[in-house]
This record gives structure tokens, sequence and C-alpha cells, in this order.
């Protein structure tokens, strides 16, 4: 597991106007390499800005201007993974990118914050800055410095990490969808009617957790095949398909309310498969594969 965390500050509400940035680089968990400069914005320094983080004219004069740093920030982050606490930080750095027209810097993002909405259920909503989070994980840092401000945001990534059980692959994955997935389709939407010709026509599947597709692409092709497609779990449920990351841990939960009731229904008497989404396309599959 390896990525670099970054963090940046501005002079004004310009976001091209970069005048620290920090760099922390992680592998498996530590921290094994930092940078950070003060950097010349060309640009005004606006009171509010130096009110939070402390930066002044004066201070960049004789720092490197964005393109003096850029070859650095572009061996940090080139081919590999970034992740900054809200997309601001992408976004000054494409803005400066572009304000001194320079090759954009491959790398794939992503959203620490994003992830602690997802990992936390008490910032779900609210408070999922990076002061908050932090002191929340246990983690103490100087805020509004750019490169412990990157390292928090590290931190954060980490700590959802070891959380959930989730790695950063299925994180992509996970940020991707809605916070509480439960709640991501209407009942109406996911209900449909099994095709009669069907391998499974008979079955009543209902879905929950975090599918990797959509509820309603889910639900056509349970349909196509037979299911009967319900919103809720009942005694007619015969199949709950649950999201492959919800077998494990998800959100500080281990299993959803349908997934319990199904248990409870299952402990009574009632016949009810319980399967990951995986396997569910692997039944798609197989019954395309039959007909």
């Amino acid at each position: 597991m390896e990525f670099v965390a970054i963090d940046v500050e501005t002079a004004n509400a310009d976001m091209a106007s970069i005048c620290q940035i920090g760099l922390a680089k992680y592998k498996d968990g530590i921290l094994v390499e930092e940078w950070s400069s003060l950097v010349d914005p060309e640009d005004y320094f606006d009171f509010i800005n130096v009110d939070i983080h402390g930066i002044s004219e004066d201070d960049v004069v004789g720092a490197p201007k964005f393109p003096d740093v850029f070859q650095k920030l572009s061996d940090f982050l080139t081919d590999g993974i970034c992740v900054s606490h809200t997309h601001f930080d992408r976004v000054s750095v494409g803005r400066a990118i572009n304000k001194y027209s320079l090759s954009s810097v491959n790398t794939v993002w992503l959203d620490s914050a994003r992830v602690a909405r997802r990992a936390w259920e008490e910032c779900a909503w609210s408070g999922y800055g990076l002061s908050n989070v932090c002191k929340m994980i246990g983690y103490e840092f100087k805020h509004h410095d750019a490169l412990e401000d990157a390292k928090a945001s590290g931190q954060v990534l980490i700590a959802a990490i070891d959380k959930t059980g989730l790695n950063l692959d299925a994180w992509f994955k996970r940020v991707s969808q809605p916070i509480d997935p439960a709640s991501s389709s209407s009942g109406a939407a996911i209900k449909r009617d099994g095709n009669p010709e069907g391998e499974l026509y008979g079955e009543v599947m209902v879905f929950t957790g975090a599918l990797e597709i959509p509820r309603k692409e889910a639900a056509d092709l349970a349909a196509s095949i037979g299911c009967t497609v319900a919103s809720g779990v009942t005694k007619k449920t015969t199949l709950l398909v649950v999201g492959d990351q919800d077998v494990t841990k998800l959100s500080g939960k281990s299993k959803s309310l349908k997934h319990l009731k199904a248990e409870e229904l299952v402990a009574t008497g009632h016949t009810i498969r319980i399967i990951k989404e995986s396997d569910f396309k692997e039944l798609v599959a197989q019954a395309y594969e039959i007909a």
C-alpha cells in the first residue's frame, strides 16, 4: 500500500495562488518521505488567508515559484495515488498548472474526507473537517501548515483502512458509493417482476449494502434471470444479495438491518440463501450461458 498525501495553502481566493505545498509519502502505513516548500504565488496576499495559515508576502520573498517546484511535485505524484482532504488541493494544483501552462500530472486522486464520511458514522453528515476527524482518531498536528495537513490526511486514510478492513482498491470503490448504501435507492425503484422464462424464476431476491453496480442495474439483471426483486426482507424472500464489502466490515457495521432480518427468519425456519454480490454476478453469468 503506497500513496502520497498533499496539502496546499493559498494567498487569496484564487485557488491558483499557492503559497505553500506539503507532500507526505506513505508505504504500508509508514511515513517514508516528506517535503514542503513555501511558494511565491506571484499574487497578492489577502488578510483572511494570512489569518488562517500565517504566511505573508514577506515570508515568500525569495521562495521558488510554482514552476520551480513542479518537478518535485511531479516526482512525488506521477503514476501514483494522491490523497487530499476534500478536493480543494486537487483543484488548486490543477489551477496552478493551467496558470503556468505546465503539463498535467498523471496521478489518481482519493479524497480522505469522503473516506472519513464513510468510515465513521459520527462524521458522515457533519464534522468531517480535517481537524475534527484527526481529533476523533487521536492524531495531533499543527493545522494549516501544508506539510502537517498533508501528513494528517494520510493518517485519516490509514485509520479508515485499519477500522474498516478495506484496502485502497476497495476504498476507491466505496467513495463512489452513497454514504449510506441502504438508502441509495427507494424501494419502488428496485422492485421488479421476474422473467417467467428465466433460470431462477420463482426466487424472490432482495439487495442490501454497498453494491459495486447500481441497484437498478442489479435489479434488472436479477429480473432478467427470473427473480422477483423486492425492496425489503419478508417471509417470501428466498435470496439476499449482500455487497462484498459488507461481508467483512462496512462503516463500522458488520451487517445491515436487512441482513439481520434475514438471519432472524432463517432462525425461525424460513429458507433464505444469503450470497455476496460477486456470487450473484456469477449466477447471472451462468444463467446466460445456459440460455
